[in-house]
């Protein structure tokens, strides 16, 4: 008599299922992204002062707490779209794209701004240096 063994063959789905970044840990990290950003601006633009840089647009300077203060409101709005945009199938990719063309687009004004070419090449500047502090550190919480 011969014994004939089955072998079933068992199936793992090992679909990695998506992950929706927390928004807490999202915030915290924009949050001291942010404040990290308004700092750096801030210096920036103080830095330009002290070479000689105005940061007059249209004859009015813009105070160097000013940069803080717009760097902060418009990292904040950030947050509110890295918080729509972890619901997204790819966020950090579609975070990188939308930050990224948003802060290009963030150029316009300061082309167009009535103000020196050094004054432009400083707002552009602070522009950069916050995106470039900002859009890393939110984008490594974003699954």
């Amino acid at each position: 008599m011969s014994t004939t063994t089955a072998h079933t063959a068992t199936t793992t789905d090992t679909t990695a299922a998506t992950t929706t970044p927390g928004a807490g840990s999202v915030l915290l990290a924009g949050a001291a992204a942010t404040v990290a950003a308004s700092v750096a601006t801030a210096a920036v633009a103080a830095a330009g002062q002290a070479v000689g840089i105005s940061t007059a647009v249209a004859g009015m300077p813009i105070p160097t707490s000013g940069f803080a203060v717009l760097t902060a409101m418009f990292s904040v709005l950030g947050l509110v779209i890295a918080l729509v945009l972890r619901r997204t199938r790819a966020p950090r990719t579609a975070w990188i794209r939308t930050t990224v063309a948003l802060t290009v687009l963030s150029f316009v004004p300061d082309v167009l701004a009535d103000a020196t070419v050094a004054t432009k090449a400083l707002l552009i500047l602070t522009h950069i240096v916050a995106a470039a502090i900002v859009i890393p550190a939110v984008a490594r919480r974003m699954a």
